[in-house]
C-alpha cells in the first residue's frame, strides 16, 4: 500500500491500541496521524518520504503492518547516520534510497511493528527485510522502537544501535526511599513535609500511584538545593517580567490559538535557518481528527485589554485509557515557539509548566525528546532507546556492526557518567 489512506483506519488503531495492555493509543503511530503527515504534505514522496504500508492478513483480519517510508536523505529522524551515507558514497556505493519505520519528524519511543502476537511480529520483520531486498534499498532503520520490536528484529537478524533521551517520571529516588523508610525531606530551612509510612513498590516496576507528587513544591523538594534553587531563579525571572500561563486541552484549544500556536512555531524555526517540517495544515488536522491528543500552554504578557500572546508550547498527551486500573499516562513534549525574547522563557513553556501539569493531572511520565542534556538539571533522567539495522551489503553490515559495538560501549560509559550527575537528593 502506498498510502495511508490505502490502510482502514479502524483495524490499524485496532492493531495499534493491541501493543499497549491498556489499549492506550500511541498518538505518533496512530493512523489519524501518519495519514496528516501525507495529506498535509509533511511527509511525501516530494518531500523524501514516500510510505509503504506493509501488512500481514488473517482472510479479513489484519493481523500485523508498519508505516515504512522509502528515503532519499537522513533528515527528520535524530538517530543520525550521514556517516553510513558517507562511507558508501566514498566506496562509489549508493545509501539512498533507504527504508526507514518511524513516525516522521517524531523521535519518540512506541510500537513499530504492529502485531497480534510475538510471531506475527517476526513474521513481519522477517516479510520487510525481504520486501526491501526485492527493491533494492541499501538498509533499513527501525528508530526509537519497543522492546517488543526489538525481540523481533533480533531474530530477523538485525543490528540493534543505541541512543540517550531524557525523560521525566512523577516519583522520584529521594521521595521513594523517604516513604519507604517512614522519614521526610526537607520542606525548607524551618518546615518539614512529612510522608506516608506505607511500603512503596519499585519506581522501575509495578504500580507507582502512592509515590507521585501532589505538587510541583513537592517536586522541587526531591531535588539537590542546587537544582532547586535554580529552577526557582529561572521562574522568577520570567514572572518578574510579567509572563503568565494558562493552558488548553483537546476541543478547548481554539482555532485562533492554533493559528498563533503556528505563527510561532513557523518563526522559531526560521530564525535558526529552517524551513518549518510541518505545515499548518497538518496541525489542522491534528486539531480535528485527534484533538484528544493535544496540550497547548499560552504565555501571555501585560494585564487586561493589554495582555498579548507572546509564545506558546504544544504538547502530546495519552488519550484513549480503556483500562480504569492503569495509570501509566505519558506526556510528550514536542514543540514550541516565541514571538518575543525573555529570558527563561523556553524552559517555562517547554518544561516547568508541562511538569507542573503532569503532577497536576496524575500523569506519570514526560518525555523531553530527543537529546539535551541541559534537560537533566530540570529533572529529566537518561533513557537508554533502541533502534534497529538492516543493511544489504555485507561487508558494510560487518563493519557497522564493529561500529555498533565500539559505539554501545561509549554509550553505556556515558550513561554511566550521567547518573553520576542526578539533580535528585541524596539519602
Amino acid at each position: 500500500m502506498d498510502s495511508p489512506l490505502e490502510v482502514n483506519s479502524a483495524q490499524w488503531n485496532a492493531l495499534l491500541a493491541g501493543q499497549s495492555e491498556s489499549g492506550v493509543l500511541n498518538p505518533f503511530v496512530r493512523h489519524e496521524y501518519l495519514s496528516a503527515m501525507h495529506t498535509s504534505g509533511s511527509a511525501t514522496p516530494k518531500t523524501g518520504w514516500t510510505p509503504h504500508f506493509i501488512t500481514l492478513w488473517d482472510g479479513d483480519t489484519l493481523a500485523a503492518g508498519c508505516a515504512l517510508y522509502a528515503k532519499d536523505h537522513s533528515y527528520g529522524e535524530y538517530v543520525f547516520d550521514h556517516a553510513w551515507a558517507n562511507a558508501y558514497h566514498q566506496h562509489g556505493l549508493p545509501y539512498y534510497p533507504k527504508a526507514l519505520i518511524a513516525p516522521p519528524f517524531s523521535p519518540v519511543p512506541g510500537p513499530r511493528l504492529l502485531a497480534r502476537n510475538a510471531q506475527e511480529r517476526i513474521l513481519l520483520a522477517k516479510a520487510v527485510i525481504a520486501w526491501c531486498e526485492e527493491q533494492k534499498l541499501s538498509s533499513l532503520h527501525l528508530l526509537f522502537t519497543s522492546d517488543a520490536d526489538v525481540a523481533a528484529c533480533t531474530e530477523a537478524g538485525m543490528l540493534l544501535r543505541h541512543t540517550v533521551q531524557f525523560h521525566w517520571t512523577n516519583i522520584a529516588p529521594t521521595l521513594v526511599a523517604s516513604r519507604a523508610f517512614g522519614g521526610t525531606l526537607p520542606h525548607s530551612s524551618e518546615k518539614e513535609a512529612s510522608f506516608g509510612s506505607a511500603a512503596v513498590p519499585d519506581p522501575r516496576g509495578g504500580s507507582s500511584e502512592n509515590c507521585l507528587f501532589s505538587t510541583f513544591d513537592e517536586f522541587l523538594m526531591s531535588l539537590a538545593q542546587e537544582k532547586r534553587k535554580k529552577i526557582r531563579q529561572e521562574r522568577k525571572k520570567v514572572l518578574d517580567a510579567g509572563i503568565t500561563f494558562r493552558w488548553a486541552l483537546g476541543t478547548d484549544i481554539s482555532t485562533e490559538e492554533w493559528d498563533f500556536f503556528y505563527r510561532c512555531y513557523e518563526r522559531t524555526y526560521y530564525e535558526h535557518g529552517n524551513a518549518p517540517y510541518l505545515s499548518r495544515a497538518f496541525f489542522k488536522s491534528m486539531q480535528t481528527d485527534m484533538p484528544e491528543n493535544w496540550l497547548m500552554f499560552i504565555a501571555e504578557h501585560g494585564e487586561g485589554e493589554k495582555r498579548q500572546k507572546v509564545a506558546t508550547s504544544l504538547i502530546a498527551v495519552s488519550a484513549g485509557i480503556t483500562s480504569a486500573t492503569d495509570q501509566k499516562l505519558t506526556a510528550y513534549g514536542r514543540y514550541w515557539g516565541a514571538l518575543a525574547r525573555v529570558d527563561c522563557l523556553h524552559f517555562e513553556a517547554c518544561y516547568y509548566q508541562p511538569l507542573q501539569w503532569c503532577i497536576e493531572h496524575g500523569y506519570t511520565t514526560f518525555e523531553g525528546g530527543a537529546q539535551g542534556e541541559h534537560k537533566m538539571a530540570r529533572a529529566l533522567l537518561p533513557v537508554k532507546t533502541t533502534s534497529a539495522h538492516w543493511l544489504a551489503h555485507p561487508s558494510f553490515a560487518d563493519a557497522i556492526e564493529r561500529f555498533l559495538e565500539r559505539e554501545g560501549a561509549g554509550i553505556e560509559n556515558y550513561m554511566g557518567e550521567l547518573e553520576e550527575r542526578s539533580p535528585f537528593r541524596q539519602v
